[in-house]
């Protein structure tokens, strides 16, 4: 066995020198192989891959969300031309297996922190043909201890140096089951929590001043485990933090006093699913969202009462949607008291309840996987021609997205700290505004 290359494909490129997020889960992956084994982590959004010196020897692991896995197909390919082995994971190996089996040795279903260090074992002892086509881990395992980042992989990455923002897992798990969502089907129902002692080591030990949670619903566990929550925020305030970020629901609300806490931990902003401010949607919300206007603008006015921001999350397109939930969510934008706006459109990702419906009734377009990054319309909706939905998104999102409502959401957003923060909080209060309106300049591609 000559090396191990974790590869992640390209996705946003670099953004005025430095890539949007680190290789998170390429991170834990390469902590998990043996030292006396050489690890490369290559990551496409900082630099054209070196594909010319794969050959036999090299065990390839290439991580992919649905957008991404044209191109994760691509390499793949590619790698297994030039003699490497090849295994594909991620969350559209998670939900199609069928599908990468078509261009990979191996297909790394589910979390793979127990199956990648199989497969490493099997490829070291026979090359490919002892790589089985897939490794199955669905167990959604504890987290104590589960793929330590090592001080090798750290000083690999340079996270500070190549990267806007580290990424970091805190909890995993979501028990909602929206009719959209992938998340109950690649990191299961049920809330796992790491070890706080854990949490802060990785902190310390990677050098990170600010962070995201890759976490689905972390805010989930103001409810199901505030005393965690606790433990956490009170670690977390005895460091050098400038700020961190994390996905959550509107139910944090009912907790003013660890919304506190929270903010003497340094956590900076909620991204909430709101979801839709049409209440006829609510049976497709997985019971965070009743998608009434007047609840989330009190949600709102209570978070922000605490010093802690909102961004509100969206999506567009549902069956009960009409033209005038788009004047009626333009609105809401523009009242509110919002930090951050993020707009997708219904994107029927494999393996959900949306999906299966769209199926059945006939009503998905032949598109490929490279659109489904939720700025698209992949299916036919009901009371709109694909053409008006898309004319309707892009109505809103060059309203919602304009510099004037970019500016103003950013300074209302600065206005939250004290004069001696604004310096090192001016970044995070427009970056992220700039950061969904790149992202959804790609329904103009």
């Amino acid at each position: 066995m000559r090396r191990v290359v974790l590869i992640r494909p390209k996705r946003d490129g670099r953004i005025f020198g430095k890539a949007p997020g680190s290789p998170y889960t390429l991170m834990r992956l390469a902590s998990l192989v043996p030292e006396e084994i050489p690890v490369e982590i290559w990551d496409e959004n900082l630099y054209d891959l070196p594909l010319d010196t794969l050959r036999e020897g090299d065990l390839v692991g290439i991580s992919a969300m649905t957008t991404d896995i044209d191109r994760a197909e691509v390499i793949a390919r590619r790698a297994m031309q030039q003699g490497a082995g090849v295994a594909i994971g991620g969350v559209h190996a998670t939900l199609l297996p069928e599908h990468v089996q078509t261009f990979a040795h191996s297909t790394m279903v589910g979390e793979g922190y127990f199956t990648w260090q199989q497969l490493i074992q099997d490829f070291a002892a026979e090359g490919i043909k002892g790589m089985k086509p897939v490794y199955r881990d669905e167990e959604w395992a504890n987290l104590d201890g589960i793929a330590t980042i090592t001080d090798r992989v750290i000083q690999m990455v340079d996270e500070n140096k190549n990267y806007w923002t580290p990424y970091l897992e805190i909890t995993r798990g979501c028990p909602r089951n929206c009719s959209f969502c992938t998340a109950i089907r690649v990191s299961g129902r049920r809330m796992r929590l790491r070890p706080v002692e854990e949490v802060v080591d990785e902190i310390q030990r990677r050098g990170i001043k600010r962070f995201f949670l890759t976490d689905d619903n972390f805010g989930l566990n103001f409810t199901t485990a505030p005393d965690y929550c606790a433990e956490l925020f009170e670690a977390l305030s005895k460091l050098d933090l400038q700020g961190w970020t994390c996905q959550s629901e509107m139910s944090i609300a009912k907790h003013p006093e660890l919304l506190e806490m929270s903010r003497a931990a340094h956590l900076d902003k909620h991204f909430i699913g709101f979801e839709s401010v049409n209440p006829d949607n609510r049976r497709e919300l997985g019971g965070k969202s009743k998608g009434l206007a007047s609840g989330a603008e009190e949600a709102i006015r209570i978070i922000r009462g605490t010093g802690v921001g909102v961004v509100g999350l969206f999506v567009m397109g549902f069956d009960e949607d009409t033209p005038a939930t788009f004047q009626a969510m333009w609105d809401f934008i523009r009242t509110s008291e919002l930090d951050s706006v993020s707009i997708t459109i219904l994107t029927p990702f494999p393996e959900t309840p949306f999906r299966k419906q769209l199926e059945q009734e006939n009503r998905l377009l032949d598109m490929p996987w490279k659109y489904y990054d939720t700025a698209h319309v992949t299916f036919v909706p009901k009371n709109f021609t694909v053409d008006e939905l898309r004319e309707a998104y892009d109505w809103l999102c060059r309203k919602t997205y304009s510099p004037w409502q970019i500016a103003r959401r950013g300074l209302r957003s600065l206005w939250r700290y004290p004069l001696s923060q604004v310096g090192k909080k001016a970044f995070g209060s427009f970056s992220t505004d700039y950061g969904y309106r790149r992202t959804y300049a790609y329904r103009n591609t």
